[in-house]
C-alpha cells in the first residue's frame, strides 16, 4: 500500500528530527530499585558502564554481580503489545542472583494474577546457570507457567535467558565469550535448487521434519514432572494413540515453497513477505492442536515458539496465514495447515539449524494447568544451499555484542514493524476519522435528515465499540495521560508511545479535535465505552425503560465529581504512577472493553452497575465519573471555533434543546457548556426541525402565510370600474 508507506516514511522522518532519548532503560529504572530487594545482602549499585547497559551490584564496596534490564538487550513485547521490563542480576559465574519485574502493561498480571505469584515465579530464576543454558540452547530449565498468564510468563522467561546470555558473553562471565563466526564455509540459499514433488520424498531427504508423539510418551513426560498431580490425570486413550504429529518446512525457500504450497499459493506468499522475511509451514493432526483456541486478534500463539541459538520468535496472529490445501503429491490429511512469518529483524538465519518448541498442557485443577515441552528440530538440507566466499571480519567488541547494531536496530525498528503489521486497522481508523471530520465540517447538511442521521450515528457508534474497542482495544484512558506526564518528567521517548499505532493516532486526533471542537469529538464518537453506554440506552428506550432527568441543580453539582477524581489520580501519579494505575480502575474501560468482562467479579459488578445506571440516565458515567472526560474538558474552552448554531430565542424562552440534550449540557439560559457537550449534534437536528423548533416552525408558518395570500392586481386602477363579464 503506497499511501501507507508514504505516511510511515513521513512519520519516521518527523520523529527522526526530534531529540533522541539517549538513556538506557536501566538508567531509567535503576534509581527506583533497591539493591537489597534485587539481590539479597546487596547494599547499593555502582555507576552504570558506558559500553554495556549494566551496573555493578555492590556489597560492602565490592562488586558481587551485574544488574541489567532485559529490554535493553532483547525484545520483550508481551500480550499487551508493550515491553515487559525485568531487572536481572548475574554473578561472575554467570548465575542469576536476582530477578525483579519492574514495569509492564500486561492486563492479566495487573488485575488477574496475585502479585505474590509473580514474585514467586521471578524468584524461581535465582540460581539459574547461564552456562548450562548456553550449552543447551536455553532449554536447561523448566518454565514455571502460571495458568492464565501463559504468554506473559513465556515472554519473561525468554527475555531473562536471552538477555542473560548476551550479558554473560559480553562481560566474559562464567567463561562465556561472544559467539564467534563459524570458521568453516559460509552458505547462502541456492535459488536454483529443486525439491522433490512427493511428500514422502521430502520427508526422506529432510525437506520436511516431523515430531510425532503418542499418548504414552506424553503421559510419561508428565509423570516425570516433580508435581505428581500431572501423573494422576493421564490421558485415558490407548498409549499408541497419536497425541500429535507435527511437521514443518521452510517454505520461503523457493523450491520448497513451490513444492508444498503450489505455484499460486507460493506467489501469494512472496507478496505477503517483505525483504528479509522468511516463512515456515506447520501442519499437524492428532488429539492436540499446536495452535490451540486461546489466541485472539492481536494475541500470541502460545503453544509454539521458534528458537535458533539465543534468539526466539513468538508468532502473533498478524504473522499467521491459514493454508487451505497442501499441493505436494501424497500429502496426508492434516487437521491444521498454517504458515507463519519470521520477521526480518528477528536475526533468523535460514541456513542454520532451528527448532520449533511445542508447549503441551494438562489440566490438574479447575483453573490450574501444568506444562511440558517437546522440540521439533529442523536443518535445511545441503542441497538447498551453496557456499559463498566471505571476507574475514574483525571480532566484535563487547559493546558491539550487547548494544551493537543488530539489537539496537531491532529496538529502533520495533514500532515500525508494528505499524506495518497494522495497516488494515490504521486504514479503517483513518477512514473513521475522515468521515467524522466531514460530518463536523458539514454538520448542517449531515443533520438535515433526522432519521438518516440517527442511523448513521448508531452505525458509527457500533463501529467504535466493535472495531476500536473489542477488536483493536483502542480505548484511551487517563492512564495514558499520566504515563505521558511521567515520561516528560523522567526522560521522554517516543518509542513507548509509537508501539500502539491506533492509540497513538487517536491521541493525535484528539489533540487536533480539542482545538476545533472540544472534547466531544472523542467522548461522543470515538470512545468505545461511551458508545456502549449510548447503544444500551437506545435499546432501553426502545424497550420503554423509564428515563430519569436529574434536577438541574443536582445535575450541575454532580459535574465536578469527575474533575475531583482526575485531580486525585494526577496527584497520586506524581508520587507513584503504579499506584495511580491501580486507582484508575475507577475507569471500567479495562473490564468492559479490553478484557470483555472476563475478569474477577468485583470489577465486572462495578462495570455492570455503571452500565445499568446508564439505562436510566443516559451516559451516566460520562457525565459524572469519567476522569478522562474531565482531563479532556479542561482545555475544551480553548477551542478555536463555535460550530454549534443557536438562535437568539434559545433559552429565552425556548427550552426544547435544553430539555432534549442527551447529557444535559445546555443551561436553562440557552448556553452550551463545552466542558460537558459530547458533540452528538442532536441540537443541530432540532435547529432545523420543522416539527420541534419554534423558530423554524414560525418561519415556516410565515412563508406559508405569504404564499397563501392573494397577489395584488397591478393591471387596474383601484377606482376604475370592474370589467363586465361577457354573457
Amino acid at each position: 500500500m503506497n499511501w501507507f508507506r508514504v505516511l510511515l516514511s513521513l512519520t519516521v522522518f518527523w520523529f527522526a528530527a526530534l531529540p533522541a532519548a539517549a538513556e538506557t532503560v536501566l538508567s531509567k529504572f535503576l534509581p527506583e530499585i533497591s539493591a537489597g530487594a534485587l539481590v539479597q545482602g546487596a547494599d547499593g549499585f555502582g555507576a552504570p558502564r558506558e559500553d554495556v547497559a549494566v551496573a555493578p551490584v555492590l556489597k560492602g564496596g565490592e562488586t558481587i554481580g551485574w544488574a541489567f534490564v532485559t529490554s535493553d538487550f532483547v525484545g520483550t513485547t508481551g500480550y499487551s503489545g508493550k515491553p515487559i521490563h525485568t531487572m536481572v542480576a548475574v554473578d561472575k559465574d554467570a548465575r542469576i542472583i536476582g530477578v525483579q519485574l519492574v514495569k509492564h502493561s500486561e492486563p492479566i498480571v495487573l488485575i488477574g494474577i496475585p502479585d505474590s505469584k509473580m514474585k514467586e515465579m521471578a524468584a524461581g530464576y535465582v540460581g539459574l546457570d547461564l552456562v548450562e543454558e548456553a550449552e543447551s540452547g536455553g532449554t536447561a530449565h523448566d518454565v514455571d507457567i502460571i495458568s492464565g498468564a501463559t504468554v506473559t510468563v513465556m515472554v519473561i522467561d525468554d527475555s531473562i535467558v536471552r538477555s542473560g546470555l548476551k550479558v554473560a558473553r559480553a562481560l566474559g562471565l562464567g567463561g562465556l565469550r561472544p559467539e564467534e563466526k563459524a570458521s568453516g564455509p559460509v552458505y547462502e540459499l541456492n535459488p536454483e535448487a529443486t525439491a522433490p514433488q512427493g511428500w514422502m520424498e521430502m520427508e526422506g531427504d529432510g525437506t520436511l521434519r516431523r515430531l510425532s508423539l503418542d499418548a504414552g510418551q506424553v503421559n510419561g513426560a508428565f509423570a516425570a514432572l516433580a508435581d505428581q498431580r500431572a501423573a494422576e490425570r493421564p490421558l485415558t486413550v490407548p498409549d499408541e494413540t497419536t497425541f500429535i504429529e507435527m511437521q514443518t518446512a521452510l517454505v520461503s525457500v523457493p523450491a520448497i515453497g513451490k513444492a508444498i504450497l503450489g505455484e499460486a499459493e507460493y506467489a501469494n506468499l512472496t507478496g505477503w513477505l517483505k525483504p528479509g522475511e522468511h516463512a515456515i509451514v506447520i501442519v499437524g493432526r492428532g488429539l492436540y492442536s499446536f495452535k490451540g483456541s486461546g489466541y485472539v486478534r492481536g494475541g500470541i500463539f502460545d503453544r509454539i515458539v521458534l528458537i535458533q541459538g539465543d534468539i526466539s520468535v513468538r508468532f502473533r496472529d498478524r504473522m499467521h496465514k491459514r493454508l487451505m490445501a497442501v499441493a505436494a503429491d501424497g500429502a496426508p490429511v492434516f487437521a491444521e495447515t498454517d504458515i507463519f512469518k519470521i520477521p526480518a529483524d528477528a536475526g533468523f538465519d535460514p541456513t542454520q539449524p532451528f527448532r520449533i518448541q511445542l508447549l503441551v498442557q494438562r489440566e490438574v485443577g479447575a483453573i490450574e494447568k501444568l506444562f511440558t515441552t517437546f522440540d521439533l528440530g529442523y536443518q535445511l538440507p545441503q542441497s538447498y544451499l551453496r557456499p559463498v566466499a566471505v571476507a574475514p571480519v574483525a571480532e566484535p567488541s563487547a559493546a558491539e555484542g550487547i548494544a551493537g547494531q543488530e539489537e539496537s536496530a531491532a529496538q529502533a525498528e520495533l514500532w515500525k514493524r508494528i505499524w506495518l503489521g497494522s495497516q488494515t486497522e490504521i486504514a479503517v481508523l483513518g477512514a473513521m476519522l475522515f468521515v467524522l471530520t466531514a460530518v463536523f465540517f458539514f454538520q448542517t447538511w449531515a443533520t438535515r435528515n433526522a432519521r438518516a442521521f440517527f442511523w448513521f450515528r448508531i452505525a458509527y457508534l457500533t463501529a467504535t465499540l466493535v472495531f476500536l474497542g473489542w477488536y483493536a482495544n483502542a480505548q484511551l484512558s487517563v492512564v495514558n495521560l499520566m504515563a505521558l506526564f511521567g515520561a516528560l518528567v523522567s526522560g521522554f521517548s517516543w518509542q513507548a508511545f509509537l508501539l500502539d499505532p491506533l492509540t497513538f493516532i487517536l491521541w493525535f486526533s484528539v489533540a487536533a479535535a480539542l482545538l476545533f471542537w472540544g472534547r466531544g469529538a472523542y467522548c461522543g464518537w470515538l470512545c468505545p465505552f461511551g458508545a456502549l453506554q449510548e447503544l444500551m440506552n437506545r435499546a432501553a428506550k426502545a424497550l420503554h425503560i423509564p428515563q430519569w432527568t436529574l434536577p438541574w441543580g443536582l445535575h450541575e453539582r454532580l459535574w465536578p465529581l469527575k474533575y475531583m477524581i482526575f485531580l486525585g489520580l494526577f496527584g497520586v501519579s506524581l508520587m507513584s504512577i503504579e499506584q495511580a494505575e491501580h486507582l484508575a480502575e475507577v475507569e471500567p474501560f479495562k473490564t468492559a472493553i479490553i478484557l470483555k468482562f472476563v475478569r474477577a467479579w468485583p470489577f465486572v459488578a462495578y462495570a455492570a452497575a455503571l452500565l445499568i445506571a446508564g439505562l436510566f440516565v443516559e451516559r451516566f458515567y460520562c457525565r459524572y465519573l469519567c476522569p478522562l472526560g474531565a482531563a479532556l474538558a479542561i482545555p475544551a474552552r480553548l477551542r478555536m471555533f463555535d460550530w454549534l448554531k443557536r438562535y437568539h430565542e434559545c433559552g429565552h424562552p425556548c427550552q426544547t434543546c435544553a430539555n432534549e440534550c442527551p447529557v444535559q449540557a445546555i443551561h436553562p439560559t440557552g448556553e452550551i457548556n463545552p466542558n460537558e457537550c459530547v458533540n452528538c449534534l442532536h441540537c443541530q437536528l432540532l435547529y432545523q426541525s420543522t416539527t420541534k423548533c419554534p423558530v423554524v416552525i414560525r418561519k415556516a408558518k410565515r412563508r406559508d402565510s405569504v404564499a397563501a395570500s392573494p397577489a395584488p392586481d397591478l393591471g387596474h386602477h383601484p377606482n376604475s370600474p370592474k370589467p363586465q363579464a361577457s354573457s
